[in-house]
């Protein structure tokens, strides 16, 4: 049986995939991410929300990681595994949303099991600070709501005793 609080968790994570902030390494290149890449991010957020349904773990998505080491890669150099991490993702995102634009020299098929745990940790850090942005900025709103709400009542109620 489905509570409400399941049921609002739910919408929330679909409103989430639509409106949550796109992760980026901190040092200014969030805005350099590609329009196209910034445009599927939403779309395999949507896609991981379906596959939760039928019981997979939510996590962030290959577009999110993607951006995130594609600003991280432009703040200062990674090692191998990172780099092969990211052109692993680049492979599959590519692969999957842009198809014949994968150029065959930078193309990684397979990572091994060290780069694949690394992975998903990515990936889970990346939806969890995604969650927690969204939390915090649900609470904000309706903290300012909460504010706005007091001060329209303190203008409409008169007061009783002026001094």
């Amino acid at each position: 049986m489905t509570t409400e609080k399941q049921v609002e968790k739910g919408i929330s994570e679909y409103v989430g995939a639509l409106t949550d902030p796109i992760m980026v390494f901190p040092g200014g290149w969030g805005e350099d991410l590609p329009q196209w890449l910034k445009d599927v991010i939403p779309m395999e957020r949507l896609v991981m929300n379906m596959k939760a349904l039928k019981g997979e773990e939510m996590t962030g998505t290959d577009a999110e990681a993607c951006a995130y080491l594609y600003t991280a890669s432009l703040t200062a150099p990674m090692d191998h595994d990172w780099a092969q991490i990211y052109c692993y993702l680049v492979t599959h995102t590519v692969r999957q949303w842009r198809p014949n634009e994968m150029p065959s020299d930078v193309r990684v098929d397979s990572l091994d099991e060290n780069q694949m745990a690394e992975l998903r940790r990515l990936k889970d850090w990346i939806y969890h600070k995604r969650v927690k942005a969204r939390l915090e900025r649900d609470r904000s709103e309706r903290r300012q709501k909460k504010e706005e709400e007091a001060a329209r009542r303190k203008v409409e109620q008169p007061a009783l005793f002026e001094f």
